[in-house]
């Protein structure tokens, strides 16, 4: 075994043991940067395998593909934590915010986003999408993905439909907002994507869902 190759195996590793400290409940609760250490992680050990297999010196490659790789790494874990806080003091309750350190999903119930079988974004939910468009103008080196979501109630097509216009509604907001239609792409999921069981109003209630999704370039 080459000493490159046992240089990316412990890298892995620690990559590993560390990442996993890191998202432990205990240690997720206390660092507010969590993503960007974690970030710098898992980009310095990819970026030690791509620097190792593209060089003619593989310890070498590995050694400036780790530290190139940490630093993306910890640049977008750390906007995101960033933008996370932001969002999460600015928002009301009801909206749902998930780092999961390569992207942050904002998620809002269509129960309080739209009347029954409506896509007209109601009064109270148009500031907290304003809110997220600002938002996105600050952090202008993403993409947006607005993925609609719904229940099993009604047949699949018309709630493919349904979920499709409820995104593009909520799109068109963000883009009103000031955010490059370039930037946006709009999803609709119907029932297909549930997060919780049908067989209750409960579990419906929460499947009935926009996800806006916001991805580094």
């Amino acid at each position: 075994m080459t000493l490159a190759k046992t240089a990316i195996m412990a890298l892995g590793g620690t990559a590993l043991l560390l990442t996993t400290a890191c998202t432990s409940p205990e240690y997720a609760g206390t660092d507010p940067n969590r993503k960007a250490k974690e970030g710098a992680l898992i980009g310095g050990f990819l970026g030690a395998i791509s620097g190792a297999m593209v060089s003619d010196n593989n310890k070498k490659g590995a050694i400036v593909g780790a530290a190139i790789g940490a630093g993306v790494g910890a640049a977008i874990g750390n906007n995101l934590d960033k933008q996370e806080a932001e969002l999460r003091q600015q928002l009301d309750g009801n909206v749902g915010i998930t780092n999961t350190g390569d992207r942050l999903i904002v998620t809002m119930p269509q129960d309080i986003l739209f009347a029954t079988d409506s896509t007209y974004v109601q009064g109270g939910l148009r500031d907290d999408l304003q809110t997220v468009a600002s938002s996105l103008n600050r952090y202008p080196d993403t993409r947006v993905q607005v993925v609609g979501h719904t229940d099993n109630t009604g047949s699949a097509q018309y709630n493919l439909d349904l979920s499709q216009r409820r995104a593009a509604a909520v799109a068109n907001i963000l883009i009103g907002g000031g955010v490059n239609s370039g930037r946006v792409q709009i999803i609709g999921r119907g029932e297909d994507m549930p997060i919780a069981t049908n067989l209750s109003a409960e579990g419906r209630a929460q499947n009935r869902r926009v996800e806006i999704v916001i991805l580094p370039n």
